[in-house]
């Protein structure tokens, strides 16, 4: 029996951990930065993310097919979309802004090209005969199933995966110059705009100056903003205890069954898509109201949904603390599977000392055995000897007996 201090201490433990734990994922989404060294989203988590702004039906014909390994088309990961699209919309904003000039030019062509490849990847996805069924047997059996995605819905997920939560990258530029960043575009804009004169050097300086100056992102990269930075921690939680061979061990088996990894991100997801878009139409709403009554209504409804992200980061400091413990248990395991290969090795070790009185036997006996061997190739050359006797004798009569 105990006195009941030991459960104390661990509840206490438990509760500040907790707390913890809850904090960070608040200040971290506060923060609304996913660092650039971060590492990006697996694409089976950016599916279920993806997930989150498609409807119900989709959702559920996701998890059917999941249940079962059917794959989605791959396109060299699903950051890259989102990257590409970021800065497609970006370059638009610009286009639209810019007189018309080599500026205008360049910003086209790169809209055009930013465009093919978006096009390109939404094909690989909507358009897959390797993973959606095309003929119509087919079709009908993965309906029967609850298997088969529609264009629809593969375009809805298309949309969903453009807004994949991912780590910050420097702005992507145009060409081996603008590879280097915005500086060195302005670095090099500064050096010919100082060209002077009226020659014609002097107005292709000029003129280059311009289109450089132009295609400096005047958008520096911004906040992932707190509802992209609490999906990512999610996604990224998400991969970490799903990569976690203790979590897939025999010890995790009852945690297992208990909570569904998938359908906790894709309703977390569901949710974080929600809220943010409810804000944002208030935000509209608010910025329509003409009169003092309407925008107090709708600041009271604004604050009401505070208690909607309260939760989100609560089931997201859930994951954390999941993802911790998991953390923890896989660094036990190791250290008892290097326990245990050592105290293995120490077996081996005894073993092997211990066989060595055997071997001494056995290096004798074997000895022995040869030693037999000499004497029975005596004996056999023996026998030889007299077999050949015979045998010549057998012979020598024969001839004898010959007419």
């Amino acid at each position: 029996m105990t006195d009941g201090t030991d459960d104390v201490f661990v509840v206490a433990s438990v509760t500040e951990r907790r707390t913890l734990i809850s904090t960070r994922v608040r200040e971290w989404c506060a923060a609304g930065t996913v660092e650039s060294n971060r590492p990006e989203l697996s694409d089976d988590v950016a599916l279920l993310i993806a997930g989150g702004y498609a409807d119900e039906s989709t959702r559920s014909i996701l998890a059917n097919r999941r249940s079962i390994g059917r794959s989605f088309p791959e396109i060299g990961g699903f950051s890259e979309l989102r990257h590409l699209t970021d800065e497609l919309a970006r370059t638009r904003r610009r286009l639209l802004a810019t007189r018309i000039g080599p500026v205008q030019v360049v910003l086209d062509r790169r809209v055009q090209a930013l465009e093919k490849r978006v096009q390109s990847m939404r094909s690989a996805i909507v358009h897959s005969n390797r993973h959606f069924a095309s003929s119509v047997r087919a079709i009908r059996k993965d309906r029967r199933d609850g298997l088969h995605l529609d264009v629809e819905q593969r375009e809805a997920l298309f949309a969903g995966l453009t807004r994949t939560p991912v780590p910050a990258k420097l702005p992507v530029g145009l060409g081996v110059v603008a590879s280097s960043g915005n500086a060195a575009l302005d670095k090099l804009a500064a050096q010919f705009g100082k060209v002077q004169g009226t020659g014609v050097i002097a107005d292709a300086g000029r003129r280059i100056a311009e289109v450089l100056d132009g295609l400096v992102d005047s958008e520096p990269e911004g906040r992932a903003g707190e509802y992209d930075a609490l999906l990512y921690l999610a996604g990224n939680l998400f991969d970490r205890i799903e990569s976690s061979s203790a979590w897939h061990s025999d010890h995790f088996v009852i945690q297992r069954n208990q909570l569904d990894l998938a359908d906790e991100i894709t309703q977390i997801a569901v949710d974080t898509v929600a809220l943010r878009s409810i804000l944002a139409e208030l935000d509209d709403a608010v910025a329509l109201a003409r009169d003092e009554g309407t925008r107090a209504g709708i600041a009271s409804r604004r604050e009401a949904l505070g208690a909607v992200w309260d939760q989100l980061v609560e089931r997201v400091a859930a994951l954390a603390r999941i993802g911790d413990l998991v953390a923890r248990a896989e660094d036990q395991l190791s250290s008892q599977r290097a326990v245990a290969h050592a105290a293995s090795l120490d077996s081996r070790i005894d073993d092997l000392l211990a066989r060595s009185g055997s071997r001494e036997l056995s290096a004798a006996n074997t000895h022995y055995v040869g030693d037999q061997f000499d004497g029975v190739e005596e004996l056999m050359f023996a026998h030889r000897a007299a077999l050949y006797g015979d045998i010549a004798l057998l012979t020598s009569g024969n001839e004898r007996r010959a007419p």
